[in-house]
């Protein structure tokens, strides 16, 4: 049910209703969005402050402008939700039926306002200057407008993107939404830059965007919704490349946000509801961590670097009491896995805490740099595996992008214990660069049975019959539960990307089926290298995992039974094969 029918908004089916109201009620309008966000990430959860700092901004650019024709291209797509209330999704934010009826990102599949499935940073820029080039190849005349911020600035792409819009013949627009944040503080010369054109009211003679070629305008204040109507009606239709620089607010409406911007990026709906509550149980994250400090403190010269998310990793404390053991790079991955790279070089221990949906962006250094140079990077990937997560920010690709790649040695822990162990031997080993899976389903804390060395990995096997299950990293206790089920022989395999092939060998002998499970795509995954491995073999090899498809938003549940992820739907199986 509709919690607010009075709400101004009810009225708004798309951009063309907006242009009907005045100025005090379209500030009005304003308000009611930002109640809006807070009940609903409040209920649910999502991101928060960059979509409170932004929606002044929204409402006067589909006030001033004409989309679709006109063409608005998000950055970091986490700030769209005014833009989906205000382009005919707004059930979605007044309705709780319908919470979940909205992707967090753009989607051009959930509607025409929308031009790219986007989630993460710094392509905006970029893809604004082929849209603009094809406009003008098709002699076409819409305003093109990138909108990049939150952090996004950062990225190398962004860079890229600005070299050619600078030279771009006709209209395009780039809108630096200035918040002073990422996820985490901004950093590096930028912020520097950026701050010098703020305090001088966007005077500063020492001015990147002049230098490069851009008619620069400033916004002292972003949040001034005439200020930024004004502005939009200044460059709507003008034939050459514009930078509009607006300082807005973070969090704004929301004290809390306002004093920890961090926190309040992306809000849990226990953190806005009070019932947050810190544990003190290890996880996953805190082991990791923890192994860290304990080798600093046994003197080793080792660096955790993080790409703008170390609140992902519960990294805040780390960073205050080891600052010489701490460098945030900004949302940057490819400078984090570079700078990794650099750091090794020297003789130093780095220790890169990346997210799985994220790394995609560092492939080139994971390979060109890394990989290429066998260089002893030690790299913690989190946040992988089969999620419930929307198509941008899917956590299944770190095994395509890393457990590919010569050299790499990609451990899966199965347990805690095994994860502090495997972290440490990686750190001491400096020869080769390892990545460590980290569970991201509940293991268990301890492990009897643990390994200290994995130069040359060997298979831990616990004997059945009939049917031998392999089951990498948090996926092992699935593969218990199977195994246990029909007394097969159960396998911790310890790595994604390396066999070993005299255990292969014997399983093939005494066994008739060989089960593969991993919490990760099928193809290019550990399964298909056993597979293939065992071809010539007179033994049958099932695979378990995800098909090679982009799901959005899809109950665990669900995934779990369209891929045969569950322990009846295996049984079944090899009951069918048997």
């Amino acid at each position: 049910m509709n919690k607010h029918p009075h709400y101004l908004l009810n009225q708004i089916s798309g951009p063309n209703d907006l242009k009907k109201l005045t100025l005090p009620q379209l500030e009005t309008l304003a308000e009611e969005i930002r109640t809006l966000i807070i009940e609903k990430d409040t209920a649910v959860g999502g991101h928060f402050g960059p979509d409170l700092g932004i929606v002044e901004m929204t409402i006067a650019y589909h006030y001033v402008f004409d989309a679709p024709k006109d063409k608005l291209i998000w950055d970091v797509s986490h700030q769209t939700y005014p833009h989906k209330m205000l382009t005919g999704r707004a059930q979605a934010w007044l309705d709780p039926d319908h919470y979940e009826d909205v992707s967090p990102y753009t989607d051009p599949n959930e509607s025409p306002y929308d031009y790219y499935s986007v989630g993460h940073t710094s392509t905006s820029i970029a893809l604004a200057t082929g849209m603009a080039k094809a406009r003008d190849f098709l002699g076409n005349h819409e305003n093109i407008m990138a909108l990049i911020g939150d952090g996004a600035m950062t990225g190398g792409l962004a860079y890229e993107g600005l070299n050619n819009a600078a030279i771009e013949p006709h209209n395009l627009a780039v809108v630096v939404n200035d918040n002073q944040w990422s996820i985490d503080k901004n950093v590096g010369g930028l912020v520097t830059a950026l701050k010098k054109l703020r305090d001088t009211n966007g005077k500063s003679p020492e001015n990147p965007f002049t230098a490069m070629g851009f008619d620069y305008h400033y916004v002292a204040d972003g949040n001034d919704l005439a200020a930024m109507i004004a502005a939009f009606q200044q460059i709507k239709d003008v034939d050459h490349p514009i930078l509009l620089h607006i300082n807005t607010l973070k969090g704004k409406g929301y004290a809390p946000a306002l004093k920890d911007e961090e926190t309040y990026h992306w809000a849990s709906a226990d953190l806005l509801s009070g019932k947050d509550k810190a544990t003190t149980a290890p996880t996953a994250n805190s082991v990791a961590i923890a192994t860290v400090e304990d080798e600093i403190k046994a003197g080793k010269q080792a660096m955790i670097i993080n790409a703008a998310i170390p609140r992902s990793f519960g990294l805040d404390e780390f960073k205050n009491n080891y600052p010489d053991h701490y460098i945030d790079v900004g949302i940057a991955e490819q400078e984090s896995v570079a700078f990794a790279a650099g750091f090794a070089k020297e003789g130093a221990i780095p220790v890169l805490f990346e997210n799985s949906s994220f790394l995609q962006r560092a492939f080139d250094q994971l390979s060109h740099d890394v990989a290429a140079n066998d260089l002893p990077v030690v790299m913690v990937i989190g946040n992988n595996g089969i999620t419930t997560q929307s198509k941008t920010h899917l956590g299944l690709f770190d095994q395509v992008l890393v457990a590919n790649l010569p050299n790499w040695i990609y451990l899966a822990p199965t347990s805690l214990a095994e994860e502090r162990v495997m972290l440490k031997w990686a750190i001491n080993q400096g020869q080769h660069p390892v990545a460590i899976k980290l569970p991201t389903k509940p293991v268990p804390e301890d492990d009897a049975n643990i390994l200290t060395d994995y130069s040359t990995i060997h298979y831990q096997v616990t004997p059945g019959k009939n049917v031998a299950v392999i089951a990498l990293g948090d996926f092992y206790q699935l593969g218990q539960q199977v195994a246990a089920k029909i007394g097969a022989t159960l396998v911790n395999p310890l790595a994604a990307n390396i066999l070993d092939k005299a255990a292969l060998d014997k399983l093939a002998q005494e066994n008739q089926v060989i089960v593969t499970i991993e919490d990760d795509l099928i193809d290019a995954g550990l399964g298909q290298k056993i597979a293939s491995y065992l071809g010539n073999k007179d033994v049958k090899v099932l695979n378990y995992g995800q098909k090679r498809v982009y799901t959005d938003q899809l109950p665990l549940e669900t995934n779990y039974h369209d891929n045969h992820l569950t322990v009846d739907q295996i049984i079944s199986d090899l009951n069918s094969l048997l």
